[in-house]
């Protein structure tokens, strides 16, 4: 996606050869008219599935997951982070390791909310070793429902996340994928 490249190239600073800031318009200030293009890409490539559900975690695949979920006019739902009084029962929960914050944290999502038969997108800012795509993924398949799909905004294409989860059968959408961050140089797959 050739926004969204423009973007990275532009604004995303290089912190070190694994982490790249792009918190000017995506996970801090938020660009709306990227996000929406983001997500009239995921709809198209996507169009085929059948999606009834569009699943992210927070907070940072709310905007690409909404946009997205609007595209295709169903539901957003997102994965809590943060323990909730109002959500204690009759959850799903998953661990799930943040690569970038370094910590692992506990997701949940109301069990209300996905059912079986749902076919269920999978949206995220980015994927580096899969671990919250594959969190996400569980908890889609505790409730009986099935993963449309994994769409994920910019892939770290040199971590291992996208292969493992294509060796896991699932089919993953990136819409750009990074092939180096090393030098300071942002290089795309």
């Amino acid at each position: 996606m050739q926004l969204l490249q423009n973007k990275v190239k532009e604004e995303g600073i290089v912190l070190s050869g694994q982490v790249l800031k792009v918190d000017s318009f995506l996970n801090h200030q938020m660009d709306p008219v990227l996000m929406k293009e983001v997500g009239k890409e995921f709809t198209r490539l996507f169009k085929e599935a059948n999606v009834t559900r569009v699943l992210t975690i927070e907070s940072s695949g709310i905007a690409p997951g909404i946009m997205t979920a609007l595209e295709m006019e169903v539901p957003l739902i997102f994965a809590r982070k943060q323990k909730s009084l109002t959500l204690r029962e009759d959850i799903f929960v998953e661990k799930v390791y943040s690569f970038t914050k370094q910590e692992t944290n506990e997701i949940t999502v109301a069990k209300k909310f996905i059912k079986p038969g749902d076919k269920v997108l999978i949206v995220d800012d980015f994927l580096a070793n899969g671990e919250a795509a594959f969190g996400l993924a569980r908890i889609v398949e505790q409730a009986g429902a099935e993963v449309a799909g994994i769409g994920i905004v910019i892939e770290k294409a040199f971590q291992p996340g996208g292969r493992l989860l294509a060796e896991a059968g699932y089919r993953v959408e990136s819409l750009v994928r990074i092939a180096s961050l090393d030098d300071g140089v942002v290089t795309f797959a």
